[in-house]
């Protein structure tokens, strides 16, 4: 019996030294995983905007609520404004296409002021290597430039539309250009709000 408190003792001590381990290194890493994840956000923004921003776009931002999700709770997107001498000259936001081949694809979309892509970049997907992954070549992503609601019949070829889309794989990229033309249609409804002056996140 003595010997089964003991060994308890030592089980407490060990399972109390490894949360104390983790507790530190979870508080030692936090602050550079936080500026990693800064660093790509940022990356990915300026990939879309004009090249001739001179601001932060992740500090200057405006959240507008888009609808609410299965659970009831608010969908949230949020916008990010590129600057040139205080005035917005891009702004950058993402999109979720939720069915992609092989699920959810994350894009970020760049917007001219008056509503036209200037820039798409993939964040992230699952699509089958070496066919369905071809949605990061460039030429695929050029496609998007220069297009708005007004200018583009908005399905991928195959469907009468005007995109591109990758012999083997007509599933993502139908995906895509639905949901950066549901993004699209999202920043035209709120154009005035997310354009309206005045720097630093609302």
């Amino acid at each position: 019996m003595k010997e089964i408190g003991r060994l308890a003792l030592v089980l407490t001590l060990i399972a109390a030294g490894a949360a104390l381990i983790l507790s530190l290194v979870e508080a030692v890493t936090r602050a550079p995983i936080a500026e990693t994840r800064r660093q790509e956000t940022l990356k990915a923004i300026r990939a879309v905007l004009p090249a001739e921003i001179d601001n932060s776009p992740d500090e200057d931002t405006v959240d507008l609520v888009a609808g609410k999700d299965k659970k009831g709770r608010d969908v949230v997107h949020t916008f990010y404004r590129g600057r040139k001498e205080g005035q917005v000259t891009g702004v950058a936001f993402k999109v979720v296409a939720p069915d992609g081949y092989s699920g959810n694809i994350v894009i970020m979309v760049g917007v001219m002021p008056d509503g036209r892509v200037h820039g798409v970049e993939i964040l992230s997907h699952a699509e089958t290597p070496g066919l369905g992954d071809a949605i990061e070549l460039p030429w695929f992503k050029k496609q998007f430039s220069g297009k708005s609601l007004e200018n583009a019949d908005w399905r991928v070829k195959k469907d009468g539309g005007q995109f591109d889309q990758i012999t083997g794989a007509t599933i993502s990229p139908r995906a895509i250009v639905g949901a950066v033309k549901k993004g699209l249609e999202f920043f035209s409804s709120n154009r005035i709000e997310v354009l309206a002056s005045g720097e630093g996140s609302r």
